[in-house]
């Protein structure tokens, strides 16, 4: 007898079809190509978007250079009240709580005699920027009437900017006396003070991130007002204070008047207790 031979528990397996080289890389480039021409046709889009952007820039660019110019006649008004109240720009500055942080004591003494701020942007678009006029009265620190600065766009299209030279009277330049505190502090370990306010004036070393340029272009004098009238922490806190004596006093009155209470009550009491007593006492005669 011829011997039986074994069959194997699973079908034979097929072997699939390997694509050749040649086809796999068509199917690639193909894939490629037509995702470059998507890319292609969004980029044609962005394109389309990005010059509706700067057409948009334009056309707001004239709309807020046209409500600018309706605006300087209530700048104008609004300058010459303020003109009238003594030290308005100075408690202005002291207000702002980014501005405060600027500001030494000497700082605030010339800021005294500070009588007007006025903030002008420029209509033209390729200049593009602004100017802040100080204008102060006669006082001991500096010779100037006025110190500005000036924020534009450079020939590069870079942002610069540019201000008044301070003209310092003999022993009151601030920004001197700054530095020297600054050492000093150092020297003895303490907090630095801030340098001073007027540095600002010559620092020119990053104009498009003037942080205090902008405060002020866009924020004090958009309404200074807001700041002037900001109320004295000191005078809230004696406010506070009498209030609180205040309410002390009126819960004394009151804990007075309880007390007065509790006693009538308790003589009250003793006199009942007594008319019961001699009422007994009568009923035992009887």
């Amino acid at each position: 007898l011829a011997p039986c031979r074994r069959r194997s528990p699973l079908p034979p397996q097929k072997k699939k079809p390997r694509p050749s080289p040649a086809r796999g890389l068509k199917e690639t480039s193909k894939g490629e190509k037509e995702q470059q021409e998507i890319i292609e046709n969004i980029d044609e889009v962005q394109n389309e978007i990005d010059r509706l952007n700067e057409q948009a820039s334009e056309e707001i660019l004239k709309v807020e250079q046209k409500y600018n110019r309706l605006r300087q006649p209530f700048f104008q008004k609004r300058s010459e009240l303020i003109a009238k109240i003594p030290n308005f720009w100075v408690t202005t500055f002291v207000n702002h709580p980014q501005i405060s942080t600027l500001l030494g004591e000497e700082d605030e003494e010339a800021l005294h005699y500070l009588i007007g701020v006025e903030v002008t942007e420029f209509e033209d678009i390729i200049k593009s920027g602004y100017k802040i006029d100080f204008h102060f009265d006669e006082n001991p620190y500096f010779e100037n009437k006025v110190i500005s600065r000036e924020f534009h766009l450079n020939e590069s299209g870079d942002p610069s900017s540019t201000s008044t030279e301070i003209k310092w009277k003999s022993g009151k330049d601030l920004t001197k006396r700054s530095s020297q505190r600054q050492n000093i502090a150092i020297r003895k370990r303490k907090h630095e003070e801030p340098e001073s306010f007027f540095t600002w004036f010559k620092d020119h070393s990053d104009a498009g991130a003037d942080d205090l340029g902008e405060v002020i272009k866009d924020d004090i004098w958009q309404n200074p007002l807001q700041y002037y009238l900001v109320p004295d922490m000191d005078d809230e806190e004696e406010g506070e204070g009498e209030e609180d004596n205040d309410d002390d006093e009126e819960e004394e009155g009151l804990e007075d008047v309880d007390e007065e209470g509790d006693e009538d009550e308790g003589e009250e009491d003793e006199d009942d207790d007594e008319g019961e007593e001699g009422e007994e006492d009568e009923g035992e005669d009887d």
